[in-house]
């Protein structure tokens, strides 16, 4: 089978880990420079490739979704608590949400489609026809049966 979705960058993903145990996920604001933490979900369904990720509390108007080649970023935005408030547990992360994805030459990024739900934000992202399987026919340079018994 060949890949949907290619792991760029393992720093990154062991920046993410190092968010998620000592900051960015514990209330503490993300930055355009150290986002916060979007899980995600991907999954192949026939011709379709499927992206889900958790944006709980977020606007839909504050989603930017754009895509450059075979990158597709994600950034979303849930406002930070009002300052003048005495919180008394902060665990929800806010601020910046960001993630990228490197898609493989085999997707057609020219036809995604997003739509956000429930907290849900969902890419359906096609297979690109090049990379369908499909039936090739298989021709014979020889004369047919048929031809040579014409021509005798």
């Amino acid at each position: 089978m060949v890949s949907l979705l290619m792991r760029a960058d393992p720093f990154r993903d062991l920046d993410r880990f190092t968010q998620q145990l000592f900051g960015g996920a514990n209330g503490s604001p993300g930055t355009l420079a150290r986002p916060s933490v979007m899980p995600m979900d991907a999954w192949r369904e026939g011709h379709t490739f499927l992206v889900e990720f958790d944006l709980p509390g977020v606007a839909a108007e504050s989603i930017d979704l754009d895509v450059e080649r075979n990158v597709v970023t994600v950034r979303a935005e849930r406002p930070v608590s009002d300052q003048d408030r005495e919180m008394l547990a902060a665990e929800r992360p806010r601020g910046v949400f960001s993630r990228q994805l490197v898609l493989g030459d085999n997707l057609d990024t020219e036809h995604i489609e997003a739509s956000y739900d429930a907290g849900v934000l969902r890419l359906r992202i096609p297979v690109a026809e090049q990379a369908k399987p499909r039936k090739i026919s298989v021709g014979s340079s020889s004369p047919s049966r048929d031809q040579q018994a014409i021509s005798a």
